[in-house]
């Protein structure tokens, strides 16, 4: 397994990157939920992974986790936030308001299938955004450390 993410860390990322979009835009353009400021701000962050790691894989560029990880990290950090807004009492003092896009703080039922499968409560969408920031966060750490070792053995 280890081995299996070592050589595919950089698709992993980039099927990551791509799921992580459509599944943005499928709560967004299909269920009609409007994003709130938050979610602009990590949807910023995530689209251009897709371009970049899509010609980093076509370029087999090994210095692409210099380029991501800066996104991922911030992304992270953003999701994080606008998570603790959501399960935390955080949302009575936070600076953020989200009033014209609604707000940051309301978290909806994940359904799919016409609602026959719900995700846990605690599975929202700025999870989501923040594990697919941190699975992308350590692929690009993994294609760091091998490109290390080999570089060592050279």
């Amino acid at each position: 397994m280890v081995r299996f993410i070592k050589n595919n860390a950089l698709y992993i990322a980039f099927v990551q990157a791509w799921f992580a979009t459509l599944g943005s835009l499928y709560f967004s353009e299909i269920r009609h939920w409007i994003p709130c400021i938050l979610c602009w701000y990590q949807r910023i962050l995530m689209y251009p992974l897709i371009i970049i790691l899509g010609v980093a894989i076509w370029r087999k560029d090994k210095n692409v986790a210099y380029y991501v990880l800066p996104m991922t990290i911030l992304g992270a950090s953003i999701a994080f936030y606008h998570y603790m807004l959501q399960m935390t009492p955080l949302k009575e003092i936070t600076p953020v308001q989200c009033k014209a896009y609604g707000p940051c703080s309301e978290v909806k039922a994940l359904t799919f299938f016409n609602g026959a499968v719900t995700l846990p409560y605690f599975v929202t969408i700025p999870f989501l955004s923040f594990t697919a920031f941190i699975v992308i966060t350590i692929m690009m750490i993994v294609i760091l450390k091998t490109n290390k070792k080999n570089e060592n053995r050279k």
